[in-house]
């Protein structure tokens, strides 16, 4: 099974660092959130990855051209124009990058891409959100549901704590509960190529009207994830995501 990842938004909620590089280049322990994503597909046997390029797309290429630069201990022979690569620690993973076109909306990307799916259903991702969601959980629920479309919804955290007030005493403090229990879209996806046909054009958005009428023809399906999920939105995301990473306490590593 393969596994579509979407790269290519302009990332302005967190233009500090989007305006030199694309949002899922921005990195979480020294390697980039997109790293992080490909890394949750392949602890569950998903080494396939068609990365949806737009904006600074470039520079996503650069990084994969040069994987074994940033992954391995390198030799250059300057007189003989020879590199050997040391411990290579790359992963065995084939890469399709695909330029979706810089202005193109998220459905537009999807559609972009159609002639590299093949005919087997498909993962479908941000690439710029984590959690220690079970892919393989996942994929088995959404065959066993028979629509066209799987979404993963979740219970992101609550962004201030919590007060409980009586008078004008705090009775309990809670720094950062659970949301307020309501579920949202966390990608991770599971469709079916057919789900193409729901898709207009470049402009289309795919969380507006293909989601809408795949919900309306009972052909969208939803598997709750009450694990860890976090996107990485703000410059808040990212440095919450970093000291978790730094912590050692970090819900989304699930490789060795």
């Amino acid at each position: 099974m393969k596994a579509v990842i979407l790269a290519g938004g302009l990332g302005t909620r967190i233009i500090e660092e989007s305006q030199v590089r694309p949002k899922p280049m921005i990195e979480i322990g020294g390697k980039p959130i997109l790293w992080h994503v490909m890394k949750i597909y392949a602890a569950h046997g998903i080494s396939d990855f068609i990365i949806c390029l737009g904006y600074k797309g470039y520079l996503i290429k650069e990084y994969f051209a040069n994987y074994f630069l940033h992954m391995s201990d390198v030799t250059f022979d300057m007189a003989k124009n020879k590199m050997e690569v040391h411990q290579n620690s790359a992963e065995p993973w084939k890469v399709t990058l695909v330029d979706t076109g810089e202005a193109s909306m998220t459905g537009g990307r999807l559609k972009r891409v159609r002639g590299y799916l093949g005919a087997e259903e498909f993962c479908f991702t941000y690439g710029d959100g984590v959690g220690d969601v079970d892919i393989k959980a996942l994929i088995a629920f959404h065959k066993k549901q028979g629509t066209l479309a799987t979404l993963t919804a979740a219970q992101p955290p609550g962004r201030f704590g919590a007060l409980n007030i009586r008078g004008n005493k705090i009775t309990n403090f809670e720094e950062k509960p659970q949301g307020d229990g309501g579920w949202v879209n966390s990608g991770f996806f599971i469709l079916s190529p057919k789900v193409i046909d729901y898709i207009d054009g470049d402009e289309t958005i795919w969380e507006r009207e293909p989601l809408q009428r795949l919900a309306a023809d009972g052909q969208l399906s939803v598997y709750r994830h009450r694990g860890f999920w976090e996107p990485m939105d703000t410059q808040r995301d990212k440095n919450h995501l970093e000291g978790l990473w730094n912590s050692g306490k970090c819900p989304w590593k699930i490789w060795n």
